[in-house]
């Protein structure tokens, strides 16, 4: 073997090791902002979360520099993280965002609906319902799963790349209007069921009405919570 090739060989490895540990390290600081181990604002020091991600510097900085793309953490100076930052008014911009796309994604899908996108929504339902939201690691996971699973036919990967970043940029929010004790009387699962019910009889209005008020009713939650500034 030519020792070019030797070499790039040896390589190989050690880049697929480095970029390994970026995503881990991307997905592990997401995760803990989005459900809020993280708060809003909170300033991310390298050193504190290499320990405790037991990972290297160059990793965690990488993942800041990822997740300020999407809009999760802000730079605050040449080499300072944040957080970013949480309140009423950038909750209503997502909001309003995401009840105009995810309609937009959901008509299209359903105009589009076949067997196998009717399978694959049902089956995201089933398996987020079997999870307890409060116990289960995956939840979150199987929860988004089922959001983008109604939107999945809509034809437009461009529009479901932007309904996937306002989820999340909108779940960190719910966490919030989590903690309110109103919110806990919801039955979120029927709300999901109620909207699945109406997506597979092509009832694109009742699906629509449905899904926007499922989004709506997190928002006066979090109203209501009073656990948001408004600026």
């Amino acid at each position: 073997m030519p020792v070019n090739d030797l070499h790039d060989a040896a390589a190989l490895p050690q880049t697929t090791s480095v970029t390994s540990a970026t995503q881990g390290a991307y997905n592990a600081i997401r995760r803990m902002i989005l459900v809020g181990d993280l708060r809003p604002g909170e300033k991310l020091k390298i050193d504190v979360l290499k320990a405790r991600l037991d990972t290297g510097a160059s990793p965690v900085r990488e993942a800041l520099s990822l997740l300020t793309s999407d809009q999760l953490v802000e730079r605050i100076d040449q080499r300072g993280f944040r957080a970013a930052p949480a309140c009423q008014r950038n909750f209503d911009e997502i909001l309003k965002l995401r009840c105009a796309l995810e309609d937009m994604a959901l008509r299209q899908s359903i105009a589009n609906a076949d067997d196998a996108w009717e399978e694959h929504a049902v089956l995201s339902l089933h398996r987020m319902s079997r999870e307890d939201s409060k116990t289960s690691d995956t939840y979150e996971d199987l929860h988004k799963g089922f959001h983008m699973a109604l939107l999945a036919n809509c034809g437009s990967p461009i529009l479901l790349k932007f309904c996937s970043q306002l989820y999340d940029l909108n779940v960190r929010y719910r966490y919030l209007a989590g903690r309110s004790l109103d919110y806990k009387s919801r039955h979120v699962g029927d709300e999901h069921a109620e909207i699945l019910a109406a997506a597979v009889k092509r009832d694109v209005g009742l699906a629509s009405d449905r899904l926007l008020s499922h989004y709506q009713k997190t928002g006066a939650f979090l109203r209501q919570s009073g656990l948001v500034s408004e600026s």
